[in-house]
This record gives structure tokens, C-alpha cells and sequence, in this order.
């Protein structure tokens, strides 16, 4: 008889996102544990207690999920927890803070294919940017945009803080080998005249991205918000959107926040069954989700 499946759900935050238990469950997890609070020097012994508690053959039967709201610290604690374990006391562990790796994911893959589709073109070398970008999903958005060969730039209120997150994200995420810029949302008006894509990351209900800005915008080809709560982060953007021209643009089409969270459950989805799916421990981040995102979208085709 097999063992139940279960999954232990480490968190940094007071409460573990329902939206993150419903998916693990859903994907057929059949126990979802929460660990609320975690320091991230604690990782290591709450790993090291589930591995030891099964045998090796037992162990595909659990899984690590780490969650919490920093990506840095996400990735530093799914790093902990790979180093926890060794042959062949090893399971797979998924980090998604916030939901900003599938999220961010999926945006960037939606966005991806619409510039092939309707401009017949790609990421590389298209100017981006990054509105509300501090935030999870827009450093994880930048960064993918980045590694796929575009010119991104991440922008804030304030400069300090975007130049110290983007300094962040080029050294922790980039390895080294991808080169964001930083910008003042003040100086926004003169960046857009530029910008092929634009990201919409900001917090919820504030637009990010008027009707103006967006007829000053000469090579706007896409435009994608996360936000599905009134108002648009995009002006005239509906939530549903998925492709559909800009009222005012000079051609652009915009993405929706539904649209992308109608990818972002599936590549979560699809990563938590692979987890349970593979007979070898996974390691999952943003980049796994970037990859199941684009396959995702092709095979919906």
C-alpha cells in the first residue's frame, strides 16, 4: 500500500496562502501542511524531519512548497533546502512567493506569444517596462524578459528603491549576465515613447499606464496588467483581454489579469503533479515555471 501523498508548506508570512492549499490539494497532494512563520534558518531542520521520517521509496510521497512574499528569500530558502538533503534522502520542492514565479511566468510567456503572432516578432531586443516593478512579480517578470533577450527596465516610485531592487535582480536572479535598468515612475512619459511591452505589476486599483501615456507611445506592440481589480493598471484594459487592440494605441493589443491567472493556475497546477509525477527530485523556481508556461500556451494552440 502506498503512502499518502504530503506536502509541507513552509511559509515566512503569519498565514499560508488558501489559494496555494487549493492548488496543492487540487493537483492531488492529498495532505497540504502549513508552516507558518518560518525563519529561513529553520528550513533546514523542518526539511531534514521529513526526509528522515520515510525511507527512500516512501519519499516520493512528500514534497516541499515554499511560499512567503520575498523572492530573494524564496530562493534562498529553496537553496536551504536542497543543501538539507542528500542521496537518497531527497524530495522535490517547488518556491512560488506570493504566487509572483507562475504569475509572473505567465505573463511574460502570454506576452511572448503575442508578439509572434501579431508582429511576427519576439523578446530580444524589445524595450520593456516594468510599471510597479519593485514588487515580486514584477522582479521576477523583469527578469525573465531579461534573460529572453529584451531591454528591461524596472520602474518605481521611488529611484533609490528601484535601482537598489534591480541591482538585487541582475546579481541574485541574473547571474551576472543579464543587465535591468531602473527608472522613476516621474519619468515614465519619456520612457514610453520607447517601450515595445509594457508590464503592469503595480498594487492593485491604481493605473499605472493613461490613455495618454499610451498615445504617446509610437512602438507600443503589447501591454499587460495583473491586476484584475478596478480600476485597469492599463487604461481601457479589461480584465478578460487576451490579444485585443488598445482604444488609442498606434496598434498595440493588451493582456488581461484574467487572462494571465487563467495560465499562471495551469503552470502551478502542472508543477505541483510534475512533482508528484517524477520518480527524481525537482527543484522548481521561475525559470521551471517560465518553461511550463511557454509549453503550456503551445499545446493550447
Amino acid at each position: 500500500m502506498s503512502k499518502p501523498l504530503i506536502l509541507h508548506m513552509l511559509t515566512t508570512a503569519k498565514n499560508l496562502s488558501p489559494f496555494d492549499v487549493n492548488m496543492a490539494v487540487d493537483a492531488g497532494w492529498v495532505s497540504a501542511i502549513p508552516y507558518t512563520n518560518v525563519e529561513p534558518d529553520e528550513v533546514q531542520g523542518l526539511v531534514q524531519d521529513a526526509i528522515f521520517s520515510r525511507s527512500p521509496k516512501g519519499l516520493k510521497y512528500t514534497g516541499i512548497f515554499i511560499g512567503g512574499r520575498d523572492t530573494k528569500q524564496a530562493m534562498d530558502m529553496l537553496k536551504a533546502a536542497t543543501d538539507a538533503m542528500f542521496p537518497p534522502f531527497q524530495v522535490s520542492v517547488l518556491a512560488d512567493p506570493s504566487g509572483a514565479f507562475t504569475t509572473a511566468a505567465g505573463m511574460v510567456a502570454i506576452v511572448e506569444d503575442q508578439l509572434k503572432s501579431k508582429f511576427n516578432t519576439d523578446l530580444t531586443g524589445k524595450n520593456i517596462l516594468v510599471l510597479g516593478g519593485t514588487g515580486p512579480v514584477g522582479q521576477i517578470a523583469a527578469v525573465l524578459a531579461a534573460q529572453a533577450g529584451a531591454n528591461v527596465r524596472i520602474i518605481g516610485r521611488q529611484l533609490d528603491r528601484a535601482q537598489r531592487i534591480t541591482d538585487m535582480c541582475n546579481e541574485q536572479f541574473g547571474a551576472g549576465k543579464i543587465n535591468i535598468t531602473a527608472g522613476a515612475d516621474e519619468d515614465k512619459a519619456q520612457y514610453i515613447k520607447t517601450a515595445d511591452v509594457v508590464f503592469a505589476t503595480g498594487a492593485a486599483g491604481i493605473e499605472l499606464l493613461s490613455a495618454e501615456l499610451i498615445a504617446s507611445a509610437p512602438q507600443l506592440k503589447v501591454a499587460a496588467d495583473v491586476n484584475a481589480v478596478p480600476p485597469s493598471g492599463v487604461a481601457g484594459l479589461d480584465a478578460f483581454d487576451n490579444g485585443k487592440a488598445i482604444s488609442g494605441s498606434q496598434g498595440a493589443v493588451g493582456i488581461g489579469a484574467l487572462a494571465i491567472g487563467n495560465v499562471k493556475y495551469q503552470v502551478q497546477s502542472r508543477l505541483l503533479k510534475t512533482m508528484i509525477e517524477k520518480d527524481h527530485p525537482l527543484y522548481l523556481h521561475f525559470e521551471h515555471a517560465f518553461d511550463a508556461a511557454r509549453d503550456y500556451i503551445q499545446a493550447s494552440k
